[in-house]
């Protein structure tokens, strides 16, 4: 086999990730897509946001089941089955009345959250096999289109929803209805290289230093005993639980500083490109500064994104809470690349799928962290408190990560 056919099919599989990741990342669109459970049928915002936390759960839940039905089954097989679950939740979600509130939290968190999860986690060890020379790159582009589907998907469902032909019900099952295709027609496209496949070695970094990536790959069970991965992991759930909080209310946050609803609607997708820029940028700068300064910048960005955010709520300034979600999409956009990249060049290839599935459940604990700053927003009335809460997350988190060395 030559290099040529490889390297030309690489850049198609890429391409056909970033498609069926920009539909899958649909479920990050929570604050548009909650619109009618509240406006049509009045179900509070504390229960909205317990289904969001639920999702994020089963989020990880199918990640971590991906990493292990795409190797006792195969890549097309598991992706098959992530999209009859995520279609299916959506299309059910469309059917549910005023007295079934419970079964959304079956439909779309449970049946949607793990369906994604495993999307997520089969496309992106799939793409990454193919670009073992540019980790950040790959997974930037991947983590890229789902990051944009809220600018993308989102906006178009907020008017899907206005439109009387149509309405919120009929706008989840057509939904539903796209995400079963694609995520089908990915099944068919993607492959992972064969073993006599050959493809460019990864060139070190000068920028790197001592920091090369990786040349052992460790087990799961070998990556649990590295105490650096525990404060890597802690690290993860305190800046992605700051991008994390945001998301769930950031329509609600900019209606506070009196954005007109049509204004607030436009930022949520303005959050969506920042964090969609966020996550290709940090790929690129990984793989030319290095983990080090890559991470330390993505804190530093997440601590000016919970300062000027809280500062604007506090001065009630919407110049500053449009600056605060720029650099929140920035700083939200680090984590995931973060994630892959680095789970990838320390802990090596090999178990990647599965160690990357492992990481990801810092998203569990980030949502439980999410719960709280809107219990925090629904019992005091103001977003001040969740965000001083989150300004403190982020301080650690840079400490934390500064503590940070190879295994």
């Amino acid at each position: 086999m030559t290099t040529r056919s490889p390297l030309a099919r690489r850049w198609l599989y890429l391409a056909v990730g970033v498609f069926a990741m920009l539909f899958s990342g649909v479920l990050y669109a929570w604050s548009i897509l909650k619109i009618p459970f509240s406006s049509v049928f009045g179900w509070s915002d504390s229960a909205l946001a317990y289904n969001f936390t639920l999702t994020m759960c089963f989020f990880c839940v199918g990640a971590f089941a991906g990493s292990l039905f795409a190797k006792r089954f195969g890549t097309r097989l598991t992706l098959i089955l992530a999209g009859v679950l995520t279609g299916g939740g959506f299309i059910l979600t469309g059917f549910l009345t005023a007295d079934m509130l419970f079964l959304l939290y079956v439909t779309y968190a449970f049946l949607g959250g793990c369906g994604i999860g495993i999307t997520y986690n089969v496309i992106v060890s799939t793409v990454a096999a193919w670009f073992p020379d540019r980790k950040g790159f790959s997974s930037g582009c991947l983590m890229m289109g789902f990051g944009f589907s809220t600018l993308l998907l989102g906006s178009g469902i907020n008017k899907m929803f206005d439109t009387p032909a149509l309405g919120w019900s009929k706008t989840y099952i057509l939904l539903g209805s796209a995400l079963i295709v694609v995520l089908i027609a990915a099944a068919f496209l993607l492959r992972r290289p064969d073993a006599d496949t050959v493809l460019p070695t990864p060139k070190p970094a000068k920028k790197v230093g001592k920091e090369d990536f990786a040349a052992i790959d460790y087990t799961p069970m070998e990556m649990l005993k590295s105490f650096t991965y525990y404060r890597a992991f802690v690290y993860l759930i305190f800046t992605t639980a700051v991008g994390n909080s945001v998301i769930s209310f950031a329509r609600d946050l900019v209606l506070s500083v009196d954005a007109a609803p049509a204004l607030a609607t436009t930022l949520v997708g303005v959050l969506a490109i920042c964090n969609g820029v966020g996550r290709i940028l940090t790929g690129v700068v990984f793989d030319t500064a290095g983990r080090r300064f890559t991470m330390i910048t993505g804190s530093i960005l997440t601590i000016a994104a919970a300062g000027i955010t809280l500062t604007a709520v506090l001065i009630h300034s919407l110049p500053l809470c449009i600056a605060g979600l720029c650099i929140t999409g920035l700083s939200y956009g680090t984590c995931p690349t973060v994630t892959s990249a680095f789970t990838s060049s320390f802990y090596g290839q090999k178990y990647f799928s599965v160690n990357y599935s492992i990481t990801n459940f810092n998203l569990v604990f980030a949502a439980c962290i999410t719960a709280v700053s809107n219990t925090l927003y629904i019992n005091t009335g103001s977003f001040a408190a969740p965000f001083i809460m989150l300004l403190i997350l982020a301080v650690a988190a840079l400490v934390l990560n500064i503590s940070i060395r190879r295994p």
